[in-house]
């Protein structure tokens, strides 16, 4: 599917089989949040601006490449800050904003509860992060008010997504790039993916 990049990299499977057993403790699923993280930033950041610089080694100087872009970072609360401590060991320089978003359990739809992006966009580029695309609701809600806000270009990453988050990402943000773990069967009916993981923020943080 065009614009929408799912790994088949060893590693990341591996890890997932992880993520997905139900008898993964909290902090191992965060531990391992973490390593999928970096791996799948690897794919996301590929296209990111540099300029060369010169630098001085031990034996002189050296021709060497240095990021040119400003990036954002922007964690779909609550889940998505568990994507944030791996994204900021790769970018340290990079900003980091909330958008807090929860899903009502009746209609399904994301309901805005938090925002705390500054009054100007002052980055080339923002990585939107949440560990699962189900509806897509929260996506194509946070990634609406990134673009009313200014953002000037805008990719997702996430863990695992059903092909109805996907689809409906798409249809709302076809310009959007989405970066997965995972792509799954289907969204159940009550809104959560199957096979999936469960809820990504109840695992994180121990509240199931």
């Amino acid at each position: 599917m065009e614009e929408v990049y799912v790994s088949n990299h060893p590693l990341i499977q591996h890890k997932l089989g992880i993520l997905r057993d139900v008898n993964t403790e909290p902090k191992r699923f965060r531990e391992v949040v973490d390593e999928i993280t970096v791996l799948l930033a690897y794919e996301a950041t590929q296209d990111v601006t540099t300029r060369p610089i010169t630098v001085t080694t031990p034996m002189g100087e050296a021709q060497a490449q240095e990021i040119a872009v400003k990036i954002g970072l922007v964690p779909i609360l609550r889940s998505g800050i568990g994507m944030v401590r791996a994204m900021l060991d790769l970018l340290p320089s990079a900003q980091v904003w909330h958008i807090g978003l929860y899903r009502d359990h009746d209609t399904l739809q994301p309901v805005q509860y938090y925002n705390k992006l500054p009054a100007h966009s002052a980055t080339e580029i923002c990585v939107v992060l949440d560990p699962m695309l189900a509806t897509g609701g929260s996506a194509v809600a946070t990634i609406s008010i990134l673009k009313e806000w200014g953002a000037k270009q805008i990719k997702f990453m996430g863990l695992i997504a059903a092909p109805e988050g996907v689809k409906a990402l798409r249809a709302a943000h076809p310009d959007v790039p989405i970066y997965l773990a995972a792509l799954d069967s289907h969204l159940n009916e009550i809104g959560y993916i199957v096979p999936g993981l469960g809820d990504a923020g109840d695992r994180q943080f121990g509240t199931m």
